[in-house]
């Protein structure tokens, strides 16, 4: 409840007309009949009338008949999540789950997609919060009235948009523990939904919907695609911002960076897509460092992964490395050039037909092979392979896929995912790395400190593969010469 809200209370009984009489005491507590009155009436209609469907409308049905067919003569409930608390009365900004955006485009809280079979097939219905009543208070005295958080789109509005009939999903509960016959839940984000349907479902039935819709988004239609071109695009201008401010950074921290590219994702798009990693001199070398609070030091590498989450909610994900001040040294350079190379032959082995796992192992043998040139692992490469050894300083994965989920179809099952082929609409990225830990005595100490990750973003097409984020530079030279030309 936001500040100056009043608590509504709750019903014992259970009884609709119990509810609302509480809810009405609840809300007009310490308020005067005077006030109240006047709070009801001088109100203008504000009632949209000429709304089109959201662009995405067609491609939303498309996926609700794909899951219709996939589980024929059963109740399909996939709800959107609720606010979740960020510390006392106040929440984290709420982002639907992608199950839910995924089926319907709407990102609203508490919405809730119910697919009811029918005997040709299903009919859909999405249960969201209608507008705030003004009738009996809640629009201002509710502190998720929409005095307080903002206008809701009415139940016909929402209808126009998604193009599925709406109802009002405080309906909702009721209505699943009355209905008879076969149910799956999607899990894990609205606890009031899975108590309506305790008894009616089961863990195993659940995961299996959970992983169809998970594997359904393993090939992209043409709208996320654009989507994700589209997030790709907003975060090269969004690096570009931080090359132009690495002095100021450099007077600073690597706040100042995640900062920068923060306010590019909030301009262009909806959010970051991930918490972004603005790691300088020897963080480079932790994978998920996302405190960015440490020095930005001319003479050494800043690693940069970040990417712009869309209004639709899809993002990128790209990383380069770069020199702070603008030129690499010697090291720095044979080792970004080592990861280069080791990327291009990963990009190269992204194509249809491909298994999942080739560009990974095509990226690691390149890194393997200059791990031992180097002397810092003894050889053969195909030894060092075997035993894994060059994952001391490459450490994880050379890519996933991409979506609305920054580790997109994260619960697909292994054989369709890691130890799948690859098909065309498939959005993955290519991100090999060497990473030299600052307390590893196995390595020379002027090694030691410096990590280098490259990362791009790349669809599958009918005859290979398209970098979606091609426009930023990736060699040392293209690397050096558009940071000159960017800071003028």
């Amino acid at each position: 409840m936001q500040d100056g809200g009043q608590q509504v209370p709750s019903t014992e009984d259970g009884s609709e007309e119990e509810a609302i009489k509480q809810r009405k005491n609840g809300l007009y507590r310490n308020v005067s009949d005077e006030l109240a009155e006047s709070m009801r009436t001088g109100w203008a209609d504000t009632e949209l009338h000429d709304l089109k469907p959201i662009p995405q409308a067609a491609e939303t049905a498309a996926r609700r008949a794909g899951l219709s067919a996939a589980f024929p003569g059963e109740r399909l409930v996939i709800p959107a999540g609720n606010l979740k608390v960020r510390s006392n009365d106040t929440d984290y900004p709420f982002r639907s789950s992608v199950e839910y955006a995924y089926l319907t485009g709407d990102q609203t809280q508490d919405g809730v997609l119910v697919l009811e079979p029918t005997a040709s097939g299903h009919e859909a219905t999405v249960y969201l919060l209608p507008r705030s009543n003004r009738e009996n208070g809640e629009f201002w005295l509710d502190g998720q009235g929409e005095l307080w958080v903002g206008r809701r789109n009415s139940l016909t509005e929402s209808e126009k948009l998604l193009g599925i009939p709406a109802k009002d999903v405080r309906e909702l509960p009721d209505a699943l523990r009355e209905a008879s016959g076969p149910v799956r839940v999607v899990r894990g984000y609205d606890a009031g939904i899975e108590a309506a349907l305790t008894d009616k479902v089961t863990g195993e039935r659940d995961e299996e919907l959970r992983v169809f819709l998970s594997e359904a988004r393993l090939v992209k239609d043409a709208f996320e695609i654009a989507e994700l071109q589209k997030a790709v695009d907003a975060t090269a201008r969004g690096f570009e911002d931080v090359v132009k401010v690495l002095d100021k950074a450099q007077a600073t921290s690597e706040r100042y960076i995640e900062g920068t590219f923060f306010l590019r994702a909030r301009v262009e798009g909806n959010d970051i897509g991930y918490g972004s990693i603005c790691a300088a001199g020897p963080h480079a070398t932790t994978l998920h460092w996302v405190r960015n609070d440490g020095p930005v030091r001319a003479g050494e590498l800043l690693l940069l992964d970040a990417g712009v989450e869309t209004h639709t909610l899809y993002t990128a994900d790209v990383t380069r490395t770069l020199p702070i001040d603008g030129t690499f040294t010697a090291l720095q350079r044979k080792i970004y050039d080592a990861v280069y190379e080791a990327q291009e032959a990963g990009i190269a082995a992204v194509r249809p037909g491909a298994k999942y796992a080739d560009f990974h192992e095509a990226a690691q043998r390149v890194l393997a092979t200059r791990l031992v040139e180097w002397g810092l692992l003894e050889g053969p490469v195909g030894r060092v392979l075997e035993l894994g050894l060059q994952r001391r300083f490459t450490l994880h994965g050379t890519g996933h896929m991409l979506g609305l989920d920054v580790h997109d179809c994260a619960v697909a099952r292994t054989e369709t995912y890691k130890d799948g082929v690859l098909e065309p609409g498939m959005c993955l990225t290519v991100e090999p790395g060497l990473y030299f830990q600052a307390d590893d005595l196995t390595v020379p100490e002027e090694y030691r400190g410096i990590g280098v990750r490259i990362e791009d973003d790349l669809v599958v097409t009918e005859d290979g593969n398209r970098n979606l984020s091609a426009a930023l530079p990736r060699t040392s030279d293209e690397v050096e010469a558009w940071m000159a030309r960017v800071q003028g």
